[in-house]
């Protein structure tokens, strides 16, 4: 389940528009495809006979189970998020901003990032959760900045900001 602060008892999640777009898209697809080629699997798993040893219908109720574990899941993410906007000032380091960084050490390998809230961080798709290490440390910085990034395992290294878009 994605991070989350809680307010009143209630997660709030944190999505960009984009991010918004993409769960109402994925909670549609849920609803009228996902959900019905279920019920149609189920129905022919049924039709072979006995369940007790019916492996196909074992297997249809599973995904059965995760797909409306998700349609609950992304539901309660759009009841209760904030949208999230990049600040307007283009110098400075934020949320919705994608950003090239620098590592510095032997090779000063050059990576780009977008920033993006928790729920939406995809590290192979180049977005990070303005919560990850990398992602603290950049923020509300400028081009030209280097700063320390502690990883989660105690290790530090710096990184300099060469651009921001």
């Amino acid at each position: 389940m994605p991070k989350a602060t809680k307010t009143d008892n209630k997660k709030k999640y944190e999505l960009t528009e984009e991010g918004k777009l993409r769960l109402e898209s994925e909670l549609n697809e849920l609803k009228t495809v996902k959900r019905e080629e279920i019920i149609t699997a189920i129905k022919e798993a049924r039709a072979q006979g006995d369940l007790s040893e019916n492996a196909d219908y074992d297997a249809a109720r599973n995904e059965q189970a995760r797909i409306e574990k998700r349609i609950t899941e992304i539901e309660d993410i759009l009841k209760n998020f904030t949208l999230i906007k990049a600040n307007d000032d283009k110098d400075v380091v934020n949320i919705g901003k994608t950003v090239g960084v620098k590592f510095l050490n032997k090779n000063n390998q050059i990576k780009e990032f977008q920033l993006v809230g928790t729920i939406e961080a995809n590290p192979l798709e180049g977005k990070i959760s303005i919560e990850s290490p990398i992602g603290k440390a950049i923020i509300r910085n400028k081009v030209g900045d280097v700063v320390s990034v502690k990883s989660e395992t105690g290790n530090s290294f710096n990184v300099e900001i060469v651009s921001i878009n």
